[in-house]
């Protein structure tokens, strides 16, 4: 009972300090060194701060929350372990979802987390360690920051991701969340109150980091990778210091990752459609469309009209910019 109280006491003063909103993703959200937190995220972040220790060959997927994590997660992880496990047979990612290889940091810091060990075995890990996190780059631990290892992030056009992560979390909210219409939802991640936003300061500390120090952020975006994935495979096997070999690539290893790492493949697979991770979350609504331009579905003139002019205003002077929105 006392290696519970403690840090459970330490999370009701912090989060006693800090300002609050009421989310549409999650009950509360925190206003969190700049970042808006769930509340039952928040102490897995404070934790991973503290006591994690980044290692110089450490690899990390980082992601604003719906923007390609489980598709970045899964090639990342088979383009680190091509060596050790095939992609046409007995390959983890035929019976294991992306989640469950590539842990969030803040996830296994956790100490009520439902969906790994705890403590975490860092220890047993094999190396390169691969992790992944949604938290914004001026957040992460000062040992990662400080260390060599190696940031691969993506990004996505701000309309799908605001879909995306709209239908998502309305299929996963707790019952006792008031429903909000997408149009209260687009209000509030307009003004950045959502989960880890706002999302354009999410994109930018890491956009800014990559150009800052480019060997230690590789900086994608979702369409680019969807449009040309022989291209960016290869392009983060060599940020990974990990290229193909000549051999490989004519013996057809980099369209087997790609094959074995599309969303049909996933979404596909029987470990993807039934089953639950994490909160009891169904394994099957991660994998929805992986389309472009799905938001136009949904938006109404108005809404584009606002969430354009939102975009420009924060990328503004940036340099980051997304293909025309409407």
């Amino acid at each position: 009972m006392a290696s519970t109280e403690g840090p459970y006491e330490e999370e009701k003063l912090l989060l006693s300090t800090l300002p609050k909103d009421t989310g549409w993703q999650s009950q509360h959200l925190y206003l969190f060194q700049g970042f808006w937190c769930p509340s039952f995220h928040l102490q897995g972040v404070n934790s991973f701060q503290k006591h994690f220790e980044a290692k110089d060959n450490d690899v990390i997927v980082a992601a604003f929350p719906k923007s390609g994590t489980t598709w970045l997660k899964a090639l990342t992880f088979s383009i680190l372990n091509r060596q050790r496990f095939s992609p046409s047979h007995n390959h983890p990612l035929l019976t294991s979802i992306s989640h469950e290889l590539v842990p969030f940091l803040e996830f296994i810091f956790h100490p009520h987390n439902l969906q790994y060990k705890r403590p975490y075995p860092l220890k047993d890990m094999t190396e390169p360690r691969l992790f992944a996190t949604h938290i914004p780059f001026p957040s992460l631990s000062n040992s990662i920051k400080d260390s060599n290892c190696k940031i691969v992030y993506i990004c996505r056009n701000p309309f799908d991701t605001f879909v995306s992560a709209w239908v998502f979390f309305n299929k996963i909210k707790p019952h006792s969340l008031h429903d909000l219409t997408i149009e209260e939802s687009l209000e509030k991640y307009c003004k950045g109150i959502c989960g880890y936003g706002p999302h354009w300061d999410h994109m930018l500390g890491y956009w800014k980091q990559s150009m800052a120090t480019p060997n230690k952020v590789l900086f994608l975006k979702y369409e680019e990778l969807k449009e040309d994935v022989n291209f960016y495979v290869k392009r983060v096997a060599e940020f990974l210091d990990c290229p193909f070999t000549e051999e490989e690539e004519s013996n057809g290893v980099i369209e087997s990752i790609i094959k074995l790492c599309s969303f049909d493949k996933m979404k596909n697979l029987e470990v993807n459609k039934s089953g639950t991770i994490d909160r009891n979350i169904e394994k099957k609504y991660f994998f929805r469309k992986g389309e472009i331009g799905d938001w136009v579905n949904y938006f109404s003139p108005a809404m584009i009209d606002k969430l354009s002019k939102t975009i420009e205003e924060k990328l503004r002077g940036s340099g980051l910019s997304f293909k025309t929105c409407s």
